[in-house]
């Protein structure tokens, strides 16, 4: 059951054009993550669909019903920000209780009821009495959720909500998050500059790139099969390939600057000429087995980084970079030969 469109929504400030005919459609109880650089239009249409800002033109339709001109308060939605904006006066308890207050939802009893479940939901239901100024800022992030949640809202958008914690604290809210959803099966939009952010929580990520989608798909999909060179390299960073395709006989090599040479997988509408391709630093192997496409190469630094060492090489005149473990990386001497996969160096079509 599709629980939202967004169809062909454009908005302009002035002359400038934020969202460029854009459609988007997320299933009942999907986790969707808008992903892409700042001023690439995630928040716009973040605020067009809670309806704190209306499109040019397009329309938003919720549950069949086209909301396009409602106001936030007639959408059944919950929308949580950056900052968590919690009322200082309040105790936990009647911050969470507040939406349902402010609706007139139920009795008192009611409302006092559903904002227990709700902070039980975040694992803060001993903490109804502290305020906000009592609270961690990964315990406050958790109120700010279960307020969200506890008027049962058809959609829940976050606007980049965990941007303001820590890196621990960060990861910790992720895992919470993916619970909390995997819980409720609350239908969930989720905007992020985070790549990791997007790849460890979302069932579809939308990548954006100047108002429009760059891609669309599974997190695996989009890592693991960009298909622009933009998505390559925002989605984890990539060795980006600039390669000659040459035929020789049936098959298709790709010419390194230096000359030589690598078989190349076939792919639809790879051909002769110039293209540019995607191998992800983890792809490359410094200890290649007899399968992998290999190239001579020298080591020319190494950043050891706990869990993994980087490596920059030179190779066929291109600097790469491999990410390897760090057991691979010390015993390599500083000329070797580095390898990877014929299906890891990935075509791309601009």
């Amino acid at each position: 059951m599709t629980q939202l469109v967004v169809q062909s929504v454009v908005k302009r400030f002035g002359k400038q054009t934020v969202l460029n005919a854009f459609d988007l459609e997320v299933a009942k109880g999907e986790f969707v993550a808008l992903l892409g650089p700042s001023g690439c239009g995630k928040s716009t249409l973040l605020r067009i669909i809670a309806g704190l800002e209306t499109p040019s033109s397009g329309d938003i339709v919720i549950n069949g019903r086209v909301v396009t001109g409602l106001p936030p308060e007639m959408r059944n939605i919950a929308l949580m920000f950056q900052s968590y904006a919690l009322l200082p006066h309040l105790s936990v308890l009647e911050n969470v209780r507040f939406p349902l207050r402010m609706r007139s939802q139920a009795s008192r009893a009611e409302q006092e009821r559903r904002a227990h479940d709700a902070l039980a939901l975040v694992q803060l239901d001993q903490f109804t009495e502290r305020y906000p100024r009592q609270l961690s800022g990964g315990q406050q992030q958790r109120v700010a959720l279960a307020r969200s949640i506890v008027a049962e809202p058809d959609l829940l958008l976050l606007d980049e909500p965990l941007s303001n914690l820590d890196a621990r604290l960060r990861e910790d809210m992720q895992i919470e998050l993916k619970r909390l959803h995997e819980t409720l099966g609350l239908t969930t939009i989720f905007v992020t500059h985070d790549q990791d952010e997007a790849l460890a929580l979302a069932d579809t990520v939308i990548l954006m790139n100047g108002g429009r989608v760059e891609q669309r798909g599974a997190p695996e999909e989009l890592y693991g099969q960009p298909r622009t060179e933009f998505a390559a390299d925002f989605l984890g960073g990539a060795n980006i390939l600039e390669l000659e395709v040459v035929r020789r006989g049936d098959v298709l090599m790709g010419l390194f600057p230096e000359g030589s040479e690598v078989e190349l997988q076939k792919s639809d509408g790879l051909e002769p000429g110039a293209r540019k391709f995607m191998l992800r630093k983890e792809a490359i192997s410094l200890a290649p087995d007899t399968e992998m496409a290999t190239l001579a190469a020298s080591i020319e630094t190494q950043n050891y980084l706990g869990s993994q060492t980087r490596s920059l090489v030179r190779a066929g005149g291109l600097a790469l970079v491999a990410v390897t473990d760090p057991v691979s990386a010390k015993s390599k001497a500083r000329d070797l030969r580095i390898g990877w996969r014929p299906k890891d160096l990935i075509p791309l079509t601009s």
